[in-house]
């Protein structure tokens, strides 16, 4: 799911349930390295939501959540932020740190 200022709060702060969110960029390689890993993960794991934020098209988003690099994930939990980080990562690394928040 394409995030942007005009739908953050609806799909992510005011949704029940984990959602997973991508802050990322097309010039940024590592950001390339991940999509194809987070859309995966997207297809695979039920009951989780994610989406992608384009940082150059909705910089208020990435400076309301204090991105200072990209690939930034952020897990939501009902609308907070539960855990946060960066970097590019194996599928099994980023799916351990979802999973762990569904249980």
């Amino acid at each position: 799911m394409e995030l942007t200022t005009n739908n953050f709060d609806e799909n992510v702060l005011k949704a029940q349930g984990l959602v997973l969110v991508d802050f990322w960029a097309t010039w940024c390689g590592p950001c390339k390295l991940m999509s194809p890993i987070v859309d995966e993960l997207a297809l695979e794991l039920d009951g989780v939501v994610v989406g992608k934020v384009n940082v150059d098209e909705n910089p208020d988003l990435a400076r309301q959540f204090n991105i200072l690099s990209i690939p930034t994930f952020i897990i939501f939990k009902s609308g907070q932020v539960i855990e946060q980080f960066s970097g590019s990562m194996s599928k099994d690394m980023l799916k351990e740190k979802i999973v762990k928040h569904l249980e």
